[in-house]
């Protein structure tokens, strides 16, 4: 972020009081309170249709969400003399969630619980012609990019402590991806003949603890970058996986956390297996192969190496707990 961009700020009609940098950012403070200038790298048609977002979710019952703010001549993005591209939002100032606090955690996820309740937008998803996302597809594009890198690794003549190790493990998982796949599509098609398709709606799509902050009685959620129109899993999965990683996979986190967003609202059969999918699916390997195969093989950093090597300890408490405890939540 440069200095250069602060000059933007003149295009919106606000009196900037001072200025100062943070992550990747420009924040201001204003007579209406402080707001912040980030960079922005996708369509100006995607920025209003996160705006729309934002305040279709406050009109139907969450109102702790940010607000995009537009220029004096009504534009959502604005450029600096190198045509970079930003946009003003207003800045909530909080405590992150805390990870390894499991109140912290079940308060999040009964916000996440309120945010879905507000995210049912069909009206929206049709004026902008939107279908939604597959996981299915997205698991097919896995699976296929999984087997060229074994054909490649098979292929590939004196390996390095990483590539053997990977070799090694390559095959558990590899048929493990195809397994939940597999059981995916199969659900699916169940699904489909009893009407029982898990409804989409605007998730936040990248919930993590970072993107909730605790400001007095109010929680936040911030930096809806990344929404897309999915089944409510996709959020859930993401913060459920990383929060239990954290934690061991405890099996008294994972009662508590799922108790609390089932407290607002309950989850159908239906979601509670797709959520199970996309915990069970082994994301985790199939990032650690992607960043491998698509960067410089000359040099392999040690620290993939080590995430490889956690990965095999979390897969068994995963495996454990997901067997153990999460299809007993579903059956219940």
């Amino acid at each position: 972020m440069n200095d250069r961009a602060v000059s933007v700020l003149e295009k919106y009609d606000i009196e900037v009081l001072r200025s100062w940098k943070g992550r990747g950012a420009i924040l201001c403070e204003t007579k209406t309170g402080v707001k912040i200038l980030k960079e922005y790298k996708g369509s100006s048609e995607r920025l209003l249709l996160q705006k729309k977002l934002l305040q279709a979710v406050k009109e139907n019952g969450y109102p702790r969400v940010e607000e995009i703010l537009s220029t004096r001549e009504g534009e959502l993005l604005v450029r600096d003399e190198e045509m970079i591209s930003y946009y003003l939002k207003d800045y909530v100032q909080g405590k992150e969630c805390n990870s390894k606090e499991l109140s912290d955690c079940e308060s999040a996820l009964k916000q996440l619980a309120l945010y879905h309740l507000s995210a049912f937008l069909p009206g929206l998803a049709r004026e902008n012609d939107l279908t939604g996302f597959s996981l299915t597809a997205e698991l097919e594009k896995h699976n296929r990019e999984l087997k060229k890198v074994r054909k490649y690794l098979k292929e590939k003549g004196q390996k390095t402590d990483f590539e053997m190790v990977l070799s090694h493990h390559y095959d558990f998982f590899q048929e493990k991806a195809i397994k939940v796949l597999e059981e995916k599509r199969k659900m699916e098609d169940n699904s489909s003949k009893e009407n029982k398709t898990p409804k989409k709606l605007f998730c936040h799509g990248d919930f993590q603890h970072h993107n909730l902050l605790f400001t007095g009685n109010q929680t936040f959620l911030i930096n809806f970058e990344k929404f897309s129109l999915d089944t409510p899993a996709r959020d859930l999965s993401l913060f459920f996986r990383k929060i239990m990683e954290k934690n061991g996979w405890s099996a008294a986190w994972g009662q508590r956390m799922l108790k609390a967003y089932e407290s607002l609202r309950p989850l159908s059969q239906e979601e509670k297996l797709d959520l199970y999918y996309r915990l069970s699916y082994p994301e985790k390997f199939w990032k650690i192969v992607n960043f491998y195969y698509n960067s410089g093989k000359a040099w392999i950093p040690a620290k993939n190496l080590e995430k490889l090597e956690r990965l095999l300890k979390q897969e068994e408490e995963k495996k454990h707990y997901l067997e153990e405890h999460f299809m007993q939540w579903i059956l219940h």
